[in-house]
C-alpha cells in the first residue's frame, strides 16, 4: 500500500524539495503546483511513496527543514490499483502492513495524552459496567466493561514518549491516567453508596466469594505476565496501526475491571477489597507500560532489519502485472 504526501512550502524551498523527492527510488506522481497556496503563501507538491519507505523520507524531508517552514499531511489511500504502486511494494523491504511510520506513532501519542469529555465518559461507563459486573458476578459485564474502556491510549502514549524521548507526552499521559481514574472511580463510588442507601447494593455482594470476576482484584504473577502481553500487544497494534477492537478488549482486561472493583471496595470500605484492587491496576500499568516501552524500543532500533529478513523467509508479494 502506498502512502500520499501534501507537501507545502515556501517557493525558495520547492525546488530543493522537488530534487529531493525525485532522487528517491520508492516514490511515484509528483506533483508540482507552484503559487496555488494561499495561506501561508507557497508552492504545493504532492506525492505517492512506498509505506515501508514513508519514515526515512519524512525524516529527510524534517532535515530539510520543511516541516518548520512548511507541512506535511500524510494520507493513507484505502487503495492504489495501479501497476506502479504494486512495483513500489515489490521493491521496499518487508511487507506494508508492517511498516512504522514513526511520526504517525507520535501522533498518535501526542491525542493519547490529552484529556477529552469523550475519554473521560467512556470511562466512567467502562468503570460502571465493571462494578456491575462485580455485583452479579457476570464476566459478561466484564467484557462489556473491556470494549469501553479507552484508557490504553494514555498507556501507549507514556510507551511512545520513553522511546521517543517526549517527556512531556510521558508527563501528560500518567497524569491523564491517575487523574481519569481518580475521577471515574469517585464518580463510581457516589452511585455505588447512592445504590446502598436505596438497599440496590449491600457489603455482602461485594465480599462474597465471585468465582467469575474475583480475578480481577487478586494480584500475581500471572496478572502482571497477562499485563506485560497486553501491553506489548497493544504498542505492536499502535506502531503498525492495527488497533482492532479485539485488542483493545484484551487490553483492557487488566484496568478497568480492577477500578469498577475498586470503586465498590470504597463504597463499602473493605480494607482487603480496595488494597487488591489498587495492587491489581498499578501492578497491570506499570506492566503495560514496561512492556509497550521495551517493544517500542526493539522496534526504533531494530525494525527495519526485521522487515529486510522477513523478505527472505516470509513469501513474497505476487508480481506486479504487466
Amino acid at each position: 500500500m502506498l502512502v500520499h504526501l501534501r507537501i507545502t512550502v515556501p517557493t525558495d524551498m520547492t525546488d530543493d524539495v522537488r530534487r529531493l523527492l525525485l532522487a528517491e527510488r520508492c516514490v511515484t506522481n509528483l506533483v508540482v503546483l507552484e503559487g496555488v497556496v494561499v495561506e501561508p503563501e507557497g508552492d504545493l507538491l504532492e506525492v505517492d511513496v512506498a509505506r515501508e519507505e514513508t519514515g526515512a523520507l519524512l525524516s529527510q524531508l524534517d532535515d530539510a527543514g520543511v516541516t518548520e517552514r512548511g507541512g506535511v499531511v500524510v494520507v493513507r489511500p484505502s487503495a492504489a490499483p495501479f501497476a506502479r504502486a504494486r512495483e513500489l511494494e515489490a521493491e521496499a523491504p518487508g511487507h506494508p502492513d508492517d511498516a512504522v511510520i514513526w511520526e504517525s506513532v507520535a501522533a498518535a501519542a501526542d491525542d493519547g495524552s490529552v484529556p477529552t469529555v469523550s475519554y473521560l465518559v467512556f470511562l466512567v461507563l467502562a468503570v460502571v459496567l465493571a462494578a456491575i459486573a462485580v455485583v452479579t458476578d457476570s464476566s459478561v459485564l466484564v467484557v462489556g466493561a473491556m470494549v469501553v474502556g479507552p484508557e490504553f491510549s494514555a498507556v501507549a502514549a507514556a510507551s511512545v514518549g520513553v522511546v521517543l524521548g517526549r517527556w512531556a507526552t510521558v508527563g501528560r499521559s500518567l497524569a491523564l491516567l491517575a487523574l481519569s481514574f481518580t475521577f471515574a472511580v469517585v464518580v463510581v463510588v457516589l452511585l455505588a453508596l447512592l445504590a446502598r442507601a436505596t438497599g440496590l447494593l449491600t457489603a455482602d455482594l461485594v465480599t462474597r466469594p465471585r468465582p467469575n470476576t474475583g480475578f480481577i482484584w487478586h494480584p500475581d504473577i500471572w496478572s502482571f505476565i497477562v499485563a506485560l502481553v497486553a501491553g506489548t500487544a497493544g504498542a505492536l497494534a499502535l506502531a503498525i496501526e492495527k488497533t482492532a477492537t479485539m485488542v483493545g478488549v484484551f487490553i483492557s482486561v487488566t484496568t478497568v475491571p480492577a477500578a469498577g472493583n475498586l470503586a465498590l471496595g470504597l463504597a463499602v470500605w473493605d480494607r482487603g477489597e480496595i488494597l487488591g484492587s489498587l495492587a491489581q491496576l498499578g501492578a497491570n500499568v506499570a506492566g503495560m507500560v514496561i512492556a509497550g516501552t521495551l517493544l517500542l524500543g526493539f522496534m526504533r532500533l531494530w525494525w527495519p532489519r526485521v522487515m529486510r529478513l522477513s523478505e527472505r523467509v516470509l513469501p513474497q508479494r505476487p508480481a506486479a502485472r504487466r
